[in-house]
């Protein structure tokens, strides 16, 4: 099929406007013809008539609906490109494909991702070849880095976390989106930060604040959903350890190298962003996960509202659980600890349907873990099913090599993670009818 006649596939929103425009045209141009007393149609039916006896009617009818198609779609693909201003013919197929997609992802269901860190943005790398009708909701937790600097010293909440979220559903890796994630690594008082992370902190004291910064900020990079952080008080994330000890501060938890009872946010009354409430309750699906579980995912359901909001919602819920377990977070801990401390810590029971775990784990990635004292995560399969909870278990893994092109680490592939969420999520809905 000519690649100029994918303007013709359903779904565009095209097609009826331009006949709305044609059958206006016509009715306009019959009213003209009332009021001077024309008679065009039958002075045309004539002139047809005359035609008919010289050549068989067949070929004179095919020939005017060629024509006229002729015409009218050259007029039609011409009044489309010069209204985008398109004018090459490599960027007129670009746009036919750019605006197909984007009609069809707007379609898709409403998600909610719940989480922060780099899982969150690694999923929704995936997420967004699925639908545009995303929520982001990061946790504003974090204080180590960039982000912990930018925090203390200007007083904005912590951007590195949303910026990794906006870069991974921008539409294009292109440079602007490169150079979000830029990292500058000398100058004095640059080293360390990213130009996202300042171009964020400078757009919050123009707007006013984060929300305003974020909107802007996704506007530049043309993202496909939203981004908004959990809440725009000044949460900080305290942990009380087995022994009774109280860590402050997220960076400082994983390496106080104690078991965590229990993880609260000062102060502890934090609000959620308004919008985050009416997302989550307007929602088809919601993912909690992955990251670190105490510090990306946890952090947002210490915001009662938001743990209310997601355990009343009639969302289809699933958390996915980590691969690998994280030394100082999670030593020792199955999938369902995972769970049960998600469970706890929200206060709510209903948080979650459905669990999305890891099925195969190749042996050669195991060893640089085993060295950092991190192990798989444990499928303990019956005492999930005690919780009522569904057990969904795949291949989830993607495979990269550091430039040494010998070690190997464990990631979760954003285009199965998109894949079998989705696959779980219709095959619900399905259910359902």
């Amino acid at each position: 099929m000519p690649k100029d006649a994918g303007w013709l596939l359903p779904g565009l929103e095209i097609k009826r406007w331009f006949l709305l425009l044609i059958t206006g045209a016509v009715i306009a141009a019959i009213g003209f013809c009332i009021i001077f007393n024309l008679k065009p149609v039958y002075s045309l039916i004539n002139m047809i008539l005359k035609i008919t006896q010289m050549m068989p009617s067949e070929i004179i009818g095919w020939s005017f609906v060629a024509l006229g198609a002729i015409f009218f779609f050259t007029g039609w693909l011409n009044a489309n490109y010069s209204i985008l201003d398109v004018k090459n013919e490599r960027n007129r197929h670009a746009v036919l494909e750019d605006l197909y997609r984007r009609r069809k992802l707007n379609r898709g269901p409403k998600i909610v991702a719940i989480g922060g860190g780099t899982g969150l943005s690694t999923m929704l790398k995936g997420i967004k070849k699925i639908t545009n009708n995303i929520t982001a909701v990061v946790t504003v937790g974090d204080d180590g880095g960039s982000s912990g600097k930018l925090r203390e010293e200007l007083g904005v909440l912590p951007p590195g976390d949303i910026r990794s979220c906006i870069t991974a559903l921008a539409d294009d890796e292109d440079l602007v989106t490169k150079l979000f994630q830029y990292r500058f690594k000398d100058g004095e008082g640059l080293t360390g930060h990213s130009f996202g992370n300042l171009f964020l902190t400078a757009l919050c004291s123009i707007t006013g604040d984060m929300v305003r910064a974020v909107k802007e900020s996704s506007k530049v990079l043309s993202i496909r959903g939203r981004v908004l952080p959990s809440t725009l008080d000044d949460m900080r994330l305290v942990a009380e350890m087995d022994d009774g000890t109280i860590i402050k501060g997220e960076s400082n938890i994983p390496e106080s190298g104690k078991k965590i009872k229990r993880l609260f946010s000062e102060p502890d009354n934090c609000k959620p962003l308004e919008d985050v409430i009416w997302a989550i309750h307007d929602a088809e699906l919601i993912i909690l996960g992955p990251g670190s579980l105490y510090t990306s995912v946890i952090p947002n359901l210490l915001i009662k509202d938001i743990a209310k909001a997601v355990n009343d919602s009639k969302a289809k819920k699933i958390y996915v659980c980590n691969i690998m377990t994280q030394p100082g977070e999670t030593d020792g801990f199955t999938v369902s600890d995972h769970i049960k401390t998600l469970i706890k810590h929200a206060g709510y029971p209903k948080i979650m349907d459905a669990v999305l775990v890891n099925s195969d784990l190749p042996a050669n990635l195991l060893a640089p873990y085993k060295d950092a004292g991190s192990e798989p995560v444990l499928v303990d399969s019956c005492e999930i099913n005690k919780m009522g909870i569904e057990i969904v278990q795949k291949n989830l893994i993607e495979d990269k090599r550091f430039e040494d092109g010998h070690s190997s680490f464990v990631r979760h592939s954003p285009g199965k993670l998109a894949r079998i969420i989705y696959y779980w999520y219709r095959k619900k809905e399905k259910d359902k009818h």
